[in-house]
């Protein structure tokens, strides 16, 4: 159980500190989960509510998607560390030297090796699909092929993990190494709705393709009971591992 705790993230992606507060009670007796938080609710609350958040326990994937002059995003890791989070985004495609400049900052900042802020590449969105990634980004090649090209780069320059959909996860290991974090949005429970996602998997599926971490917002946020929907996620989690040995 201890370990799919850690695997399981739970996207915070509600309007206020005040709603997000009020669905962490569900936790309340209970270990405080991997939390991860967007932009809605960090422009709501701001890095304050962030920090303590960290403080009361609770691990903390910050997803910024960092994307700018590699200084710029240097001194942006800077100011994130501070707050002592665990994992941040940044997009792959701002390049090498961006990704090369935040590993540097990241590891300037940390106190130890042991707790410095993790640094994942954002390969491409799981609500792009093929036609968008031709017509509308302007990349030849298959999706696949793009992932691949974003995570070995990525992997080249520092980065920890990407976040890439469980369809992508067992090719981007087999590509970097064993140990390359593959975090997986876009998961979704046999029979919840995809919404706006379009590469999405189920927990089991992305487990047995090799994901590290999934991220699983909606299934749980806008679950009738919460903490059951959680568990029920931990438990399939659990059944994936034993089944994958």
């Amino acid at each position: 159980m201890d370990q799919a705790r850690r695997q399981l993230m739970i996207a915070l992606d509600l309007p206020s500190g005040e709603d997000a507060e009020k669905f962490l009670t569900h936790w309340q007796g209970e270990e405080k989960p991997w939390i991860k938080v967007g932009y809605q609710l960090f422009y709501a609350t701001g890095p304050r509510w962030i920090y303590e958040r960290k403080q009361e326990g609770y691990s903390i994937f910050l997803d910024l998607k960092l994307h700018d002059i590699p200084n710029t995003v240097a001194k942006a890791v800077e100011s994130i560390s501070k707050l002592d989070v665990d994992f941040l985004t940044l997009h792959a495609m701002g390049g090498s030297e961006m990704i090369k400049h935040a590993r540097e900052s990241a590891e300037k900042c940390a106190s130890s090796s042991e707790c410095r802020t993790r640094l994942l590449a954002v390969t491409q969105l799981t609500s792009t699909h093929e036609e968008m990634l031709h017509d509308e980004i302007g990349i030849n090649g298959s999706m696949e092929q793009a992932v691949l090209r974003s995570a070995k780069l990525a992997h080249q320059a520092g980065a920890d993990g990407v976040i890439c959909s469980g369809q992508e996860a067992r090719a981007i290991k087999d590509a970097t190494e064993p140990f390359f974090l593959a975090v997986t949005p876009g998961i979704r429970p046999v029979g919840a709705s995809v919404n706006d996602q379009k590469r999405v998997v189920t927990p089991t599926a992305a487990i047995q393709a090799g994901a590290d971490h999934l991220v699983v917002g909606r299934a749980i946020t806008h679950a009738l009971d919460p903490l059951k929907a959680y568990h029920q996620i931990l438990q399939e989690i659990i059944d994936a591992r034993g089944n994958h040995r």
